[in-house]
């Protein structure tokens, strides 16, 4: 083990050049670690690679972070001259033992934005530390940055790439296709790594919202993604149902995704009912048509047969997530995690159900609102044959109505509702001695009593 000061800084510096030279020789490295290794042994290298995966002996770090880090602050200082190549190599040395040393990550930015770093390899870079560190926040804010910075290298290309003189509108096409790729791997790619992060730490919130920043700046709009991402989030979800982080994500896919299905105009949701409201002005008045579902019809605006369509999914995607709060609840009583991710569930189909004013017409053919609540009829409108020539006051509110009918019936039954809320607890309060699983219960029987209930 070295003891002088000339030989801490040889050592150091062949630690260094062996680390760059491990990328080199290796660059599918997909995993870094510290190695538990008290002391050193003469004549063999500190770093390891073992199937993609690089490890630095315990022992060397004492000495080799002080190293790295006080040449990047001399440098920083202007006390000492480091040339590029030296530099990318103290820099990348020092995130992979410590990345929430921001001055290293901001050397890096000044590298990228000069040309002599590659902005892909420090998303590489990042990766690799976040492997060791996936919760370090330095990390994820400047992988943002770099994100930034390619996206606006695309958006730049595609600007001034506009079908150049001599170019055929095939290579046009050709270079659009390529850029939509390489796109959609980068995001690919970058789901994958908050995915691995998320598995590594516990409630890591700084990948989650890493996550949900990926999607609102490389998938907005894009409905597949956001279907893919619930899709694939149940099964996480079920295997970590105290992760309050990840049922945020999940949370945050629902409300894109019932934005996107919105059934009315943008200008109409701007001065439709809050929660609190139970006013809606006249020019905000959604009209209506009969959805026969199991001798049921459904008061909705009227739409067209793909916008049907939407209002099915919308719908399956209420059931299927009260569906699966249900499941986890029952398979993993007292979890807080999982009733709080059902209030919000259940909220948010409230909200929408308020919004859009939706009610149906039961089996005697009177308006009920969706909570079971009978709905006010204007006079002269008695019953359902009446209900073509006449409007519906719905808490003082007129609802104008259309004949037309939606093809597709609609399972009212499986819709959340506070009776269907109440039957829920019901079973689980009555079989659960589970005394935590009993106080998340009673907690939510209260909240829809004193929150929905009142709303209605």
């Amino acid at each position: 083990m070295a003891d002088s000061q000339s030989e801490v800084d040889v050592l150091v510096q062949r630690v260094v050049k062996d680390i760059t030279n491990a990328f080199k020789r290796n660059p599918n490295i997909d995993e870094f670690g510290v190695i538990p290794c008290p002391e050193g042994r003469y004549n063999r290298s500190p770093i390891v690679v073992v199937e993609n995966k690089l490890g630095v002996e315990s022992w060397c770090v004492k000495f080799l972070l002080p190293y790295v880090h006080n040449k990047l602050l001399l440098y920083r200082q202007r006390k000492h001259r480091l040339d590029k190549e030296a530099l990318v190599d103290i820099t990348s040395t020092l995130l992979l033992l410590n990345p929430d040393f921001t001055t290293a990550w901001n050397v890096r930015k000044e590298l990228i934005q000069s040309g002599v770093l590659n902005a892909e390899k420090d998303l590489y870079l990042g990766k690799l530390a976040l492997t060791k560190f996936p919760k370090s926040p330095e990390t994820w804010i400047h992988r943002r940055w770099v994100l930034q910075q390619i996206l606006m290298r695309y958006s730049a290309a595609d600007g001034s790439g506009k079908q150049s003189e001599g170019e055929t509108e095939q290579a046009d096409v050709e270079r659009n296709q390529q850029s939509s790729y390489q796109l959609a791997q980068m995001l690919h790619q970058e789901l994958k790594v908050c995915s691995d992060a998320a598995c590594s730490y516990p409630s890591n919130y700084n990948a989650w919202s890493h996550r949900i920043w990926v999607l609102q700046h490389m998938a907005k709009g894009n409905i597949k993604v956001f279907h893919d991402e619930l899709s694939t989030m149940r099964q996480w979800v079920s295997m970590h149902v105290s992760d309050h982080s990840g049922f945020h994500y999940r949370q945050y896919l629902l409300k894109e995704l019932i934005e996107e299905f919105s059934l009315t105009p943008a200008p109409s949701r701007k001065c439709s009912p809050q929660h609190h409201s139970r006013t809606v002005p006249n020019n905000c008045l959604l009209r209506s048509i009969n959805v026969l579902a199991n001798g049921e019809q459904l008061g909705i605006e009227t739409m067209d047969e793909d916008k049907e369509l939407e209002l099915a999914k919308l719908f399956e995607l209420f059931y299927q997530e009260m569906e699966l709060c249900s499941d986890l609840i029952r398979s993993f009583p007292g979890h807080e995690t999982l009733w709080s991710h059902r209030r919000h569930v259940f909220y948010l189909w409230h909200q929408w159900r308020w919004e859009h004013q939706l009610y149906y017409f039961d089996s005697n053919g009177e308006a009920v609102l969706h909570n079971g609540d009978t709905a006010q009829l204007k006079p002269g409108a008695q019953s359902r044959e009446d209900w073509g020539a006449g409007t519906m006051e719905v808490d003082g509110i007129a609802l104008p109505r259309d004949s037309k009918r939606l093809k597709r019936g609609l399972r009212l039954s499986s819709l959340p509702s506070l009776s269907s809320e109440s039957t829920f607890l019901s079973a689980i309060l009555d079989r659960q001695c589970n005394p935590e699983q009993r106080h998340f219960g009673l907690a939510y029987k209260k909240w829809l009593d004193s929150v929905i209930g009142k709303e209605l």
